[in-house]
């Protein structure tokens, strides 16, 4: 598995228990950290640059995500699709270098991986939606 993909598995069991606990970030990253045998810092650093990234602008990455999910509201949303979208509209917003077809690809994978049977065709929808109106918005 390559180390990115690794690295965004990892921050998503993370946002899940922030989501759940109600936890602060910093606090359910160093938990999880130190229950988990992951050695390679580069992992560990794009997956809590992921973490406090979404957790940080979280509120205007759920109202993207929520202006995105048509008909969806999102405490109404599973929550492993809730942030496989919020850690993948971080990326699609805030990392810039990372190719907006690499991120949905992998979140798609994700949500294949670790959601239900439809969770892949929902974020590929929304996080498509995101691209295109961010597309948008640049080219003004």
């Amino acid at each position: 598995m390559r180390k990115r993909t690794k690295a965004r598995e990892n921050a998503l069991k993370i946002l899940y228990a922030i989501d759940i606990t109600g936890e602060e970030p910093k606090k359910c990253i160093d938990a999880y950290w130190k229950g988990n045998e992951e050695k390679d810092t580069e992992v560990k650093t794009f997956a809590n640059t992921l973490v406090l990234g979404a957790s940080n602008k979280r509120k205007d990455i759920d109202k993207i995500i929520s202006a995105c999910a048509t008909n969806w509201h999102l405490d109404r949303m599973a929550v492993i699709d809730r942030n496989i979208l919020r850690f993948a509209a971080y990326e699609l917003l805030y990392a810039e270098e990372i190719p907006p077809k690499v991120t949905i690809n992998e979140a798609i994978d994700i949500a294949k991986r670790y959601g239900d049977s439809e969770s892949g065709k929902f974020i590929n929808g929304v996080l498509d939606k995101i691209n295109k109106d961010m597309a948008k918005k640049k080219a003004k």
